[in-house]
């Protein structure tokens, strides 16, 4: 199966670094997954791990960590990033059908890479194939019905349904959790940049025209199942 193109990492991944540095400056979603499910000392699969940049986040504690990327630059570039950890391992594949064996990682995480619930039904049926029972699964997706991000988000992709989102998650047994997550920037230009890889022209002009700073109030679901 093939996966659907990211229009902002697989494009430009030097900015996308930038976002990934400007995100979550308070660590509120690392923190919300431990609560949920702590991974010390336990595998941690980071699905849609892009070039890695959460990777030695989990290798802090993890006994083992394996990101799967279906796109082989980023894949490249996380294993580059993770070389001198011995127990990460980086996986080229997609979330519809990960390379790993069945019940055999405890903690699942994918952050923007689920697409906004209904059509990830392939990806779901595989969490539940590889994490074992006692394990934990978090999806992080946009909140677009708060926060200034949440506004730029509805004014660029109106056609996401949050209602339809939801419902998607809920009856498929997950759990939700919001968040005030938050952008923070060393620059403007910064900023700037990011804002432009996601969202389309008109509305990334909208949206830095009405706000000022190098800060954004930004709100995003953490969706969580125990299996």
């Amino acid at each position: 199966m093939r996966a659907r193109p990211s229009p902002n990492i697989w494009n430009t991944p030097e900015l996308y670094e930038l976002e990934n540095r400007a995100a979550d400056p308070h660590d509120r979603i690392a923190t919300a997954m431990r609560e949920i499910g702590d991974w010390t000392g336990r595998t941690v699969l980071d699905v849609g791990c892009g070039s890695g940049f959460h990777l030695p986040v989990w290798a802090r504690d993890a006994a083992r960590v394996v990101g799967v990327e279906p796109h082989p630059p980023l894949a490249a570039l996380a294993r580059r990033r993770t070389r001198s950890l011995a127990h990460v391992t980086v996986l080229e594949g997609t979330a519809q059908a990960l390379p790993l064996p069945d019940a055999s990682v405890d903690v699942a995480h994918a952050r923007w890479a689920y697409f906004f619930g209904p059509g990830s039904e392939p990806g779901l049926r595989e969490l539940e194939r590889v994490v074992r029972r006692g394990g934990t699964a978090f999806v992080i997706d946009n909140d677009p019905t708060r926060s200034t991000f949440g506004r730029w988000f509805r004014r660029g992709f109106p056609e996401v349904d949050p209602v339809a989102v939801e419902r998607f998650w809920s009856m498929h047994g997950w759990r939700r959790r919001p968040i005030d997550m938050g952008w923070s920037f060393a620059t403007r230009e910064e900023l700037e940049q990011v804002v432009r890889i996601e969202l389309p022209p008109p509305a990334a002009d909208e949206a830095l025209a009405s706000h000022t700073g190098t800060e954004v109030d930004y709100a995003v679901n953490l969706w969580w199942r125990h299996f």
